[in-house]
């Protein structure tokens, strides 16, 4: 989260465990005129990839923060996930309700 720090110190804001509604996002980052919710997601040894619920999951946040985009970020944390170099990546990701939402593969 440190890359983060400096939008703050730029004059934006950082929430975490935002409440909205009755759920929380990770962060909620606020910078002048722009919203951006982000959710992270950690995939476990014996766990599926959590992207179909990260998708989920964020799409029902950015509906309550009025936002049609934003970030869901995984981290392989499984003991046979590739070496960072290799699974480090971006994709962009259109939700069942029709959101961009950037995911950060980690």
């Amino acid at each position: 989260m440190a890359f983060l720090h400096r939008v703050i110190n730029g004059g934006g804001t950082l929430e975490r465990e935002y409440a909205i509604g009755r759920d929380r996002v990770d962060l909620c980052l606020r910078y002048g005129e722009v919203t951006l919710g982000i959710e992270l997601k950690v995939w476990r040894n014996r766990k599926v990839d959590p992207l179909s619920k990260g998708l989920e999951q964020l799409d029902g946040y950015l509906a309550r923060l009025g936002q049609d985009e934003g970030w869901l970020v995984i981290s392989d944390n499984r003991d046979n996930a590739l070496e960072l170099e290799e699974r480090l990546k971006t994709e962009i990701h259109v939700s069942l309700l029709g959101r961009e939402i950037t995911v950060i593969r980690a």
